[in-house]
Formats: C-alpha cells, sequence, structure tokens
C-alpha cells in the first residue's frame, strides 16, 4: 500500500511537472530529501505528515491519494472527516498533558485513561496516541498550544529528517533529528532558527522515543 501511494504522489507530481525539489519548496521543506528518498526503491513510506502537506497544499482528495479511489482532485476533506473527539473509542487516544511537561505512554499500561478520543482518519492507526505540546522551536510546523499525534518507536526506527518527540535525561524536546559527524550523537534541528539554536546529544541520553506522526489546533 505504501509504494501505492509514492506512485500517486509520482503520478501527482508528473501531471504538475514538478520534480522532489520544486514539490519541497512548495510545501517549505528545507530539503528535498525526504521526498526524494521516496523514488531510491526499497520500502521507503510517506509519513502522514508528508501526506496531509501534499492533500492540503494542492486539494487533493485525500482518499484517492492514500486508497486510489475516485479522482486526483476534488474535496480533500468532508464534514465527517474533520477532525472530533469522543469518549466512545472512534479513533486514537488523547491525553491532556503537555509532551514537555512530563507526557508518557507505557503501551498496554491499563492505569492510564485518556481523555478523549481524537477521531481524524489520517491518523486513526493502532499505536497512535494525542497529547498536547508547548514551545515555539518548531513554528511554523508545529505551533505552542497544537496537539500532535505520536507513536512509539526506536532509535533503528528513525529517519532522518524528519520530526520526533525525544524524551532525554535530562530534558523533553520535538525537534527533527538528523544525522551527526559522530555517529554516536544526533542533530536536534528546530525550524524556528531565528530563536533556537542547533543542539546535539549522544544517542544513550535517549530515554524514549516517539515519532511525530503530525498536528493540529487544539479545537476543543
Amino acid at each position: 500500500m505504501n509504494n501505492d501511494i509514492v506512485s500517486r504522489i509520482k503520478e501527482f507530481m508528473d501531471y504538475k511537472s514538478m520534480n522532489s525539489l520544486t514539490l519541497a519548496n512548495k510545501l517549505g521543506y528545507k530539503s528535498s530529501e525526504k521526498l526524494s528518498r521516496l523514488f531510491r526503491g526499497g520500502n521507503a513510506k510517506p509519513s502522514y505528515d508528508i501526506i496531509y502537506d501534499i492533500s492540503n497544499m494542492f486539494d487533493i482528495n485525500t482518499d484517492w491519494l492514500i486508497t486510489g479511489r475516485g479522482s486526483m482532485f476534488g474535496s480533500t476533506l468532508d464534514m465527517n472527516e474533520m477532525p472530533t473527539i469522543n469518549q466512545e473509542y472512534k479513533g486514537a487516544p488523547y491525553y491532556n498533558v503537555d509532551f514537555i511537561g512530563g507526557f508518557d505512554l507505557t503501551p498496554n499500561d491499563q492505569t492510564q485513561c485518556p481523555d478523549y478520543y481524537i477521531n481524524y482518519y489520517p491518523y486513526n492507526k493502532s499505536g497512535v496516541v494525542w497529547c498536547n505540546v508547548t514551545g515555539h522551536s518548531m513554528e511554523p510546523k508545529i505551533n505552542h498550544g497544537d496537539v500532535i499525534a505520536l507513536k512509539d518507536c526506536t532509535l533503528n526506527d528513525v529517519q532522518y529528517g524528519e520530526i520526533y518527540a525525544v524524551v532525554l535525561d535530562t530534558i523533553r524536546t520535538v525537534k527533527i533529528l538528523r544525522k551527526s559527524q559522530d555517529p554516536n550523537k544526533l542533530r536536534f534541528v528546530p525550524i524556528n532558527t531565528k530563536d533556537y539554536d542547533e543542539q546535539e546529544f549522544d544517542k544513550s541520553r535517549v530515554v524514549k522515543l516517539y515519532e511525530v506522526l503530525g498536528s493540529i489546533s487544539k479545537f476543543f
């Protein structure tokens, strides 16, 4: 299925006569790397962020992009596909806590009860959880007070250039992870480089790691 999504992204790019660099520029990405690697073969898969950014920027039919149903262009989201909250186990669990302030999730811990469930089609996947995030280092991509969709992962799962929520031994942070010249370290790169600097930390300091699948403004 992921390869099918990649092929449809390529179909759209061909339709618009765009290459990876052109598309990356239009989406506001600083590098075309995370798009380019999709087309190198293997099992590279588009993140939900990429899918959402493309469909939102160009008004592509999200259903077509993900499943191949319908036409390329059309209504991206109807009212039934907009995010909603419920307590009926529909969607992914939402915890009304701040990741930076101490959010932690132990898989299959039945004592951790979500405040709501967020029903939002692109993120209704097994293992996905939502929580709040504060801070300005990832603006304008992720804004202060947004709600982020997280999925537990390991250092071996890291795809450089993607956004991760990281629990280190002394701090918590949401940053783009990039490869360091030192194989024992990771680069933690903010989007708001005007007010925040890039940092490097030893991999051994990483206690917990979550992939940030996407973010939405808090609507409830």
